[in-house]
């Protein structure tokens, strides 16, 4: 079983032989395209400083030499300007020949087409966080208009890539802090819940999978989430949402969550003991030797101030525990104990 079988036999719960990983030779491989945008590299511009401009000609700016950073200056100064605005043009198929080339260079690989987020992940940017707010409430009619301007390229992206032969497309898209959503989830459902619903669909009528990162607690848009078509869910602070929450999902559809160990509460303990625990406990409680569950990792160890060693013993007991035989053992234990 390669691993485009394992990644597919996970999303549809068609037990896989084992766990699918982003790790360790990944499962997974990632491919963007070719689309001429305003991005520029990182360049250092003080002794702490490092500033970028992003596909839309946003200013991003960080105070070290790996994290995401954020936006210091949004392109559009009022919803008006979009009018004006230039946005690149994702429409051409020829733009995404590089998938093809990563196909033919990885043929056993699950492909994943990178997409810079839906619809308010995107607009967001173009004001800066605040300000975005402040127009969607007070311009609600000219925001959406906005909103749709954005789902046309999306949906452009999404048909182009897979034309070229991804497997999924994939997105970030931050909806909360750590404590609540952004927005009245009312609001999520009226402006946003139906943009989720068409981009989706024009994926699956595609032939694709849609996968999606989010930051922050989001529990009162999950099943939004899952019921407009997002097919996997990639959390990195699993326990913010409640292991046993997400399990209760998968009771009402065939969601998957790909989650490393948790990097802000059971990683940064630096006790290993608890950080294999919570490896085994997604396994045993996301997985089950089933599917519904993508073993991840949290690349970028410098950025919360960890050794990368108390994430390789994560990664070692996905790998030890998440085999297929391991939960047919399991079920037979508990087989045994019900009939005892």
């Amino acid at each position: 079983m390669n691993s485009k079988e394992i990644v597919l036999r996970t999303l549809n719960y068609e037990e896989p032989e084992r766990v699918a990983r982003s790790f360790w030779d990944s499962d997974l491989v990632w491919c963007s395209n070719t689309v001429k945008t305003h991005a520029t590299e990182w360049k250092k511009v003080g002794d702490n400083r490092w500033e970028r401009i992003d596909e839309w000609g946003n200013v991003w700016a960080r105070l070290d030499s790996t994290s995401k950073g954020e936006v210091i200056k949004g392109v559009l100064e009022d919803i008006e300007d979009y009018t004006a605005y230039e946005f690149p043009d994702f429409s051409n198929p020829d733009d995404y020949q590089i998938v093809k080339k990563c196909k033919a260079e990885h043929p056993d690989k699950w492909i994943i087409g990178s997409m810079p987020g839906f619809t308010f992940n995107i607009a967001r940017k173009l004001f800066k966080l605040e300000n975005y707010f402040v127009k969607l409430m007070l311009e609600t009619e000219k925001m959406h208009r906005l909103h749709d301007k954005i789902d046309e390229m999306l949906v452009d992206m999404i048909t182009n890539y897979a034309r070229a032969g991804v497997d999924s497309i994939m997105f970030p898209e931050d909806w909360g802090t750590q404590t609540q959503l952004f927005i009245n989830p009312k609001l999520w459902y009226e402006e946003f819940y139906p943009r989720f619903q068409k981009l989706c669909a024009v994926a699956h009528e595609c032939g694709i999978k849609v996968f999606m990162h989010s930051c922050g607690a989001i529990g009162a848009i999950i099943p939004g989430l899952i019921e407009a078509g997002v097919d996997l869910l990639q959390f990195d602070q699993p326990t913010l949402h409640g292991i046993d929450t997400l399990a209760s999902y998968q009771e009402k559809a065939k969601i998957t969550f790909w989650c490393p160990v948790d990097i802000q509460r059971t990683l940064q303990t630096r006790n290993e003991e608890k950080i294999r625990a919570e490896a085994r406990e997604l396994l045993d409680k996301l997985w089950r030797g089933r599917g519904g569950f993508i073993a991840g990792y949290y690349s970028d160890n410098a950025s919360i101030g960890l050794d990368p060693k108390w994430q390789e013993c994560a990664c070692d007991e996905f790998v030890k525990r998440g085999r297929r035989e391991n939960y047919i053992s399991l079920d037979k234990i508990q087989s045994d104990r019900d009939l005892a």
